[in-house]
């Protein structure tokens, strides 16, 4: 917990965010009840930090709000994130201790437009005889445009925030615009019901929330940090089914953020972990940190 409490407060101290969450089946009488696992990552080297990255995890019971208020009580800065209405709050003017920026995840969005465009599941879908979605020509459109923001960002990639604010004020801004410009134009033709409706008002309704990357080079295009952070939890939960109790899960978020941390820095997990045990116990309290990951 020492070492857990470090690292929190490593990650906290970050001047951007990476938040997600994925579910934990957890034992309870006679069945398994959907807990929640919720991870921030602090990943600076995008954007040229000399920061080492790190996650914490926490587990709870629910997907209440007022879990993600708590582990962001004292934070302020940028939190790049879906659109998960918990974080709400957190986004308050005025807030105390300082205001957080809410930051969209680019590749959440492409998603809703591309499941509506994948040429290769629709043609398995057939083959096996199932119903395969319509596939749309606006989101192959949409997945196109976006797809360009994409590759001026891999060219940026570990650059400094400048360097990377001025490639998108010179390269990406007028992209956005012609794609907000176009979406605006379809979306008129569109039923409220329509799939591809729905995918183009998640990005129209938060535009401001989307366009925030190219005034500030520390935001990254997608949560993508976060989501492979919880890999590990989505692959793992076909091997050990389930939490045994809150208190396991508990200490299954601290055991997930000191392993995933470990290998964000490309730390041997277990070569780690062994070092970490034999030495914690005569190791100075004020060298904490020497030992994290």
């Amino acid at each position: 917990m020492p070492l857990f409490e470090r690292l929190r407060h490593h990650v906290m101290a970050a001047e951007r965010l990476h938040g997600d969450d994925t579910v934990v089946p957890v034992l309870a009488r006679g069945k398994t009840d959907i807990a929640r696992a919720r991870v921030y990552v602090r990943d600076d080297r995008p954007f040229g930090g000399p920061a080492p990255p790190a996650a914490v995890f926490y587990y709870s019971r629910d997907r209440s709000g007022e879990h993600p208020q708590a582990h962001l009580a004292g934070y302020a800065g940028i939190l790049l994130a879906d659109a998960y209405g918990g974080y709400g709050k957190l986004y308050a003017a005025g807030r105390s201790p300082g205001l957080i920026l809410e930051a969209g995840c680019w590749a959440h969005a492409r998603r809703k437009f591309f499941v509506l465009a994948d040429v290769e599941a629709a043609a398995q879908k057939k083959a096996q005889g199932k119903q395969a979605a319509v596939l749309s020509p606006l989101c192959l459109e949409a997945v196109r445009r976006i797809d360009k923001l994409f590759d001026i960002e891999r060219d940026i990639n570990g650059c400094s925030a400048e360097h990377r604010r001025l490639v998108r004020q010179d390269a990406s801004a007028s992209l956005v615009a012609q794609l907000h410009a176009w979406m605006c134009e379809k979306r008129r033709k569109l039923s409220a019901g329509n799939d591809v409706a729905r995918a183009m008002d998640y990005m129209l309704k938060r535009w401001a929330v989307f366009t925030r990357f190219l005034d500030d080079g520390r935001i990254c295009l997608t949560n993508n940090a976060a989501e492979r952070a919880l890999r590990g939890i989505a692959l793992g939960r076909k091997s050990w089914l389930f939490a045994g109790s809150d208190r396991g899960g508990q200490r299954a978020a601290v055991m997930y953020s000191l392993i995933v941390s470990a290998k964000l820095n490309d730390v041997d997990p277990q070569g780690w972990m062994a070092y970490a045990l034999a030495n914690i116990a005569t190791h100075p309290t004020s060298r904490l940190d020497e030992l994290l990951p």
